[in-house]
């Protein structure tokens, strides 16, 4: 991020201003700045750092509905009420979508991808290290995991890293993260098939997703994710027979 310019001081030698003349020139310098602080705020929350690398990023279109995914959207409806609070952000299905064929990879570097879970309840997240709202969500995504993870539910957390591959696995041992499974996309390929869909336009992305690949509901940006209302929504999807 460049920095932004900054007018210089009036000289000396410039006459003085009127009253109105002077408050018109501080309310201008406040919405400058007010500008500019958005923008920053705006900056760091959405978008990395000016070291991160640039996610590959292909053009968006929407999902192609899919018949077979009706009963996520039928779930999805039933939903609605129960994404509030702090899940009032989750987006549900209103069409039958399939997901794309996500593919990752776990601890050990073996090859996986979202039909590995079939069957199960799966929370998709898309995060990164350098993403400062990942960052804060990860501690309340491991404890939604050791609260609701089963044979039926799990949360997949995807690390989008495209460096270091040891730098995501100590940061999840800094913040105590032990009920996550560990997996990765250095080449940030999930990001890219689902930005292709219409579903990926930054960090973090999380998606719920029912037990045959079908979109239940998407949510753009962070959530508290160990709170009583996201619990609600995934025991009530669980209850429904999402998986």
């Amino acid at each position: 991020m460049t920095e932004p310019d900054v007018p210089p001081p009036p000289s000396a030698s410039a006459p003085p201003r009127s009253g109105f003349g002077r408050r018109v020139a501080v309310l201008g310098a406040a919405v400058v700045a007010g500008a500019m602080a958005g923008a920053l705020a705006l900056y760091v929350m959405e978008g990395p750092s000016r070291n991160a690398p640039q996610l590959a990023q292909a053009p968006a279109a929407a999902p192609a509905a899919d018949a077979g995914c009706g009963g996520a959207v039928s779930l999805a409806e039933r939903l609605k009420p129960l994404a509030k609070g702090e899940v009032a952000a989750l987006s549900l299905a209103s069409e039958p979508r399939r997901l794309p064929p996500l593919s990752f990879s776990d601890a050990e570097g073996q090859p996986k991808t979202l039909a590995d879970f079939k069957g199960k309840l799966v929370l998709v997240n898309l995060w990164a290290t350098w993403c400062v709202p990942c960052r804060k969500e990860m501690p309340a995504l491991d404890r939604l995991q050791q609260a609701l993870g089963s044979d039926r539910f799990q949360v997949v957390a995807i690390n989008l890293d495209t460096k270091d591959p040891d730098k995501p696995k100590a940061f999840l041992k800094e913040i105590g993260a032990t009920s996550l499974a560990f997996y990765a996309d250095p080449g940030t390929k999930s990001f890219s098939a689902l930005r292709a869909v219409g579903r990926g336009f930054g960090l973090p992305t999380t998606l719920l997703v029912d037990g045959g690949g079908c979109e239940i509901g998407f949510l753009a940006g962070p959530a508290e994710w160990a709170s009583e209302d996201a619990e609600a929504v995934i025991r009530a999807a669980l209850k429904d027979g999402a998986s």
